[in-house]
């Protein structure tokens, strides 16, 4: 990018054009996932390291919600931690993501204790969690603008799971439900602070790098997946082993 400044509409189409290009809904893992090319014990590994990602999301939106300089900030941004964590125990996404794994015939116990991770998800997730923590305001708001793109993700995992693998059903999925319209409402409040408050060019840089990161740490958890369980097969030291399961 030069340093042309960006009207707010120039600044949407730019990040929707990133997304179109770089979202992990391209990646060959979720679109085997999705067209019923997985073994179950492929999504089992899926699952059991997305659920780091999920259960990290609460911890990430408290070190924003902590630097967000005014109440109605504060109060947009805790939504979020109440969606996923819930307002009381066995509510939120979090604990429905432990429905799936739950569905997918793996120990609650063990998915909690984290011992089965790929390496690379922990790095992955552990680098956005850093990264919301330690960049401007304006950087951590929008690397969550992937929700701008998850209603379409959501809805073709949905569909495709359902059609194509016989050990989930609705129940077991109800995790993506709630995610259908939380999604738009979250990325449509992101979407419009950092197109008010992405002033120069600098930081709608800043910004469209933002949006890049997120989307690479997405990515980069699916190459590693790929990599461990389907080509070629090369599943590191402690990880998840569908064998030992």
């Amino acid at each position: 990018m030069s340093g042309h400044l960006l009207s707010p509409d120039e600044l949407e189409a730019a990040l929707r054009a990133i997304g179109a290009e770089r979202y992990h809904n391209l990646h060959p893992f979720h679109r085997a996932l999705h067209d019923g090319r997985l073994t179950r014990a492929q999504v089992q590994a899926w699952a059991l390291n997305r659920y780091y990602y999920q259960a990290s999301i609460p911890a990430k939106d408290a070190t924003l919600l902590a630097r967000l300089p005014t109440a109605e900030l504060r109060r947009e941004w805790r939504r979020r931690l109440v969606d996923h964590d819930g307002d009381a125990p066995g509510t939120g996404g979090v604990a429905r993501w432990l429905k799936l794994t739950d569905g997918l015939g793996l120990d609650r116990a063990y998915i909690e204790s984290l011992e089965g991770l790929l390496p690379a998800t922990r790095f992955a997730v552990d680098a956005y969690v850093a990264f919301v923590r330690d960049r401007s305001i304006l950087e951590a708001i929008a690397s969550s603008l992937t929700e701008l793109f998850s209603p379409t993700i959501i809805s073709e995992r949905v569909a495709g799971m359902l059609q194509h693998y016989d050990f989930v059903n609705s129940e077991t999925l109800a995790y993506f439900h709630p995610r259908l319209t939380q999604a738009p409402r979250d990325s449509d409040f992101a979407l419009a602070y950092v197109k008010e408050h992405a002033r120069t060019p600098e930081q709608q840089k800043a910004v469209l790098d933002a949006l890049k990161f997120k989307c690479a740490v997405l990515w980069s958890m699916l190459d590693e997946l790929e990599y461990a369980y389907v080509t070629p097969g090369r599943i590191p030291p402690g990880a998840f082993r569908p064998d030992a399961a």
